[in-house]
């Protein structure tokens, strides 16, 4: 029996098991806590984004130069480094008008997103069309209703076509995913404000307390919102973090079970089961949650809903910082 197949008489063992608790999970989670806003961020209507003044944007160890105009125009997929992969698909590159956006805009060229979206790069592409399709069904949706990211994927959802869905997961599961978040663990973290719907640092370098929660910041907004994939992130998370989220990713808590079994020894994927390590917190935190409160509902939530049925969010904030904090 190689690897995969041993992963998946576990997960199956596990998901009879789990499919009997899942109503109970998501009525206990439910019950217990609502979604925490460093987490689930709102919307920022009142963020200035820069204005466009006619003049070319540029981003480091780049030729290329987009107006703001056409950085924000959801039918393009800004390449600014076409090195760091091969051409990209249309439905990635430019999407479909009027309905379906470039894929690239919101993931990037090179699919790493950002911490309001998933880094798509190296998921399965089985894993890919999987969502896709619990989004169109409407098995994937948000714990909080009216969140942009979430709502884009499930509007276009509708009017892809499975030609365009196969095109973008072959390409996006392809791809090396990058380290590019550095985890901090401190007391103390940047003042921050919502930039549209992430968090930034404010100008001048003030600092307060972090609390219990994650603080997961561009090291440049700029560049961030210049949609360039080679932007990087800095999580602050609380002090001791990172020893609790090791021992309870290993089952040595006793809260949870091991995730090496289903989401591969390095934690890098395994199958048709995607890849957790060096992700977003931000994001993860989300999908824990998420999984929790029954708005994922998919083909593998009942064994997820099962994973975090006895944690608590500060045991969930634990395990994604330290996933966050491995090489992808």
């Amino acid at each position: 029996m190689n690897r995969f197949q041993g992963a998946m008489k576990i997960a199956i063992t596990f998901l009879a098991s789990a499919t009997v608790c899942v109503a109970l999970s998501i009525t206990t989670a439910t019950a217990g806590d609502s979604p925490p806003r460093w987490a689930y961020p709102e919307n920022n209507p009142n963020y200035k984004p820069p204005v466009d003044d006619g003049n070319v944007v540029r981003v480091p160890n780049s030729t290329a130069g987009y107006t703001w105009s056409q950085l924000r125009d959801r039918f393009i997929a800004p390449i600014w480094h076409p090195g760091d992969h091969r051409p990209l698909p249309d439905i990635v590159a430019n999407g479909r008008k009027p309905d379906v956006f470039a894929c690239g805009f919101c993931h990037r060229a090179d699919g790493p997103g950002g911490p309001e979206n998933a880094d798509l790069a190296g998921l399965p592409k089985s894993y890919i069309i999987r969502q896709m399709a619990d989004y169109k069904s409407g098995m994937r949706s948000t714990a909080v209703a009216g969140r942009l990211p979430s709502s884009l994927m499930i509007a276009l959802s509708k009017p892809i076509t499975d030609a365009e869905v196969e095109a973008a997961a072959a390409y996006f599961s392809g791809l090396q995913p990058r380290k590019r978040i550095k985890v901090v663990e401190s007391d103390t973290a940047p003042k921050s404000y919502i930039a549209a719907f992430l968090w930034a640092a404010v100008e001048g370098g003030e600092r307060e307390p972090l609390g219990q929660r994650i603080l997961e910041i561009p090291d440049d907004l700029h560049r961030f919102e210049s949609r360039d994939p080679r932007s990087t992130f800095t999580a602050y998370v609380p002090v001791g973090s990172l020893a609790k989220g090791e021992a309870l990713v290993k089952g040595g808590s006793g809260k949870t079970v091991v995730c090496a079994p289903c989401h591969g020894p390095e934690l890098k994927g395994l199958g048709p089961l995607p890849s957790i390590a060096g992700r977003s917190p931000s994001y993860m935190f989300r999908q824990l949650y998420d999984f929790g409160h029954g708005a994922r509902s998919g083909e593998w939530s009942p064994l997820m809903a099962q994973v975090v049925n006895n944690l608590d969010q500060d045991d969930m904030l634990a395990i994604v910082a330290y996933l966050a904090s491995l090489d992808p």
